[in-house]
């Protein structure tokens, strides 16, 4: 006999299926990049290359490089209209073309938001906490239903960028205000899932050597009944080493491997690299880098990372730790001709 309490238990099971994503059932390993500049660089008359001199466009060279998906931010009403909702759906149809799933990473800002910045975009200003949610989910709606009707692969959602202290400052900042981050979070949470209810949430953050600033953020978004599917890390050596965290980058390869276990036993969800880099003028260790923390991530992690997306490969001269030189890419994008499953 069905009883009203295996009724009621069903239907919380049902609904709840509605907005998880098996994401531990994922086999395949993703090797991808985050190349957001693409449309920029190509405004200001920029020619990438092959290694043999050949021009390519971006998005077709991170596949002969051997990346399988391509990542792209989002910012609310940037000036110039680099990376809005509308150059990003442009970016992502050339991914679509070649087949490549992409990672969406919403900063919520009109500008740069990371752990040292999180500004709330100007039309948002003088919104209340409640506004606020509802602008966030209309924005995060807005946009992937866009690439959504455009037939874009969106296989992963950032809901925020790199949020080690939350985001949407002061509103959402999580050492002063962890319910109303977490608050935010949620409505970013089921938009997403109202249009991609199969893509992954993601929540991002940095220093992935660090476990305190991981436990302090996501035991506070569960505390407050926050969901996300997949933990997002950065794994930078070189920001590891310049903030004293870390004496080497094996300190840093080796931490954050360890953190990934302890982050998805405790959290029940696999996590991914969404942003890593190395150092352009090092080459040769760059590329003896990436391939540490692509094995590590691969084969180390048992099972729970999922991928590894390089930022910026193709960034030079003001970004120190971009892959590429002369408009080519250099050795350390070795690293990523890798075999996978």
């Amino acid at each position: 006999m069905i009883t009203m309490k295996n009724r009621v238990i069903g239907l919380i099971l049902f609904v709840s299926s509605l907005f998880t994503t098996n994401v531990f059932a994922e086999d395949t390993f993703w090797l991808g990049a985050d190349i957001s500049g693409t449309s920029q660089l190509e405004a200001f008359g920029v020619v990438l290359r092959n290694a043999n001199g050949e021009p390519r466009e971006n998005t077709a060279l991170m596949k002969e490089l051997g990346l399988n998906s391509v990542r792209y931010r989002v910012w609310v009403n940037p000036r110039g209209g680099f990376c809005s909702k509308e150059d990003v759906l442009q970016m992502a149809l050339r991914a679509k073309t070649l087949g490549m799933p992409v990672m969406i990473d919403f900063h919520y800002s009109d500008w740069w938001a990371d752990p040292g910045k999180q500004n709330i975009p100007e039309q948002w200003k003088n919104l209340s906490y409640k506004e606020m949610c509802k602008a966030l989910a209309l924005h995060t709606e807005e946009t992937l239903r866009l690439l959504r009707d455009n037939g874009v692969d969106v296989r992963w959602v950032q809901v925020g960028n790199e949020t080690t202290d939350g985001f949407l400052w002061e509103v959402g900042r999580a050492s002063t205000n962890m319910r109303q981050y977490a608050g935010l979070t949620m409505a970013g949470y089921k938009a997403v899932k109202k249009v991609f209810k199969d893509a992954a949430v993601i929540i991002h953050l940095d220093a992935a050597c660090d476990i305190q600033r991981y436990l302090r953020i996501f035991d506070g978004l569960r505390k407050y009944g926050a969901r996300w599917d997949m933990i997002g890390v950065s794994v930078y050596p070189y920001w590891d080493i310049d903030a004293g965290l870390e004496t080497d980058w094996r300190g840093t390869v080796r931490d954050f491997t360890r953190n990934v276990r302890l982050l998805a036993r405790k959290y029940n969800c696999p996590l991914m690299v969404v942003e890593t880099g190395v150092e352009s003028a090092k080459p040769v260790e760059g590329e003896q880098i990436m391939r540490a923390i692509i094995d590590a991530a691969m084969n180390r992690c048992e099972g729970y990372c999922k991928g590894v997306f390089y930022w910026a490969p193709e960034a030079e001269g003001h970004y120190p730790l971009g892959a590429f030189s002369g408009g080519r890419p250099t050795q350390i994008m070795d690293a990523f001709s890798v075999k996978r499953e």
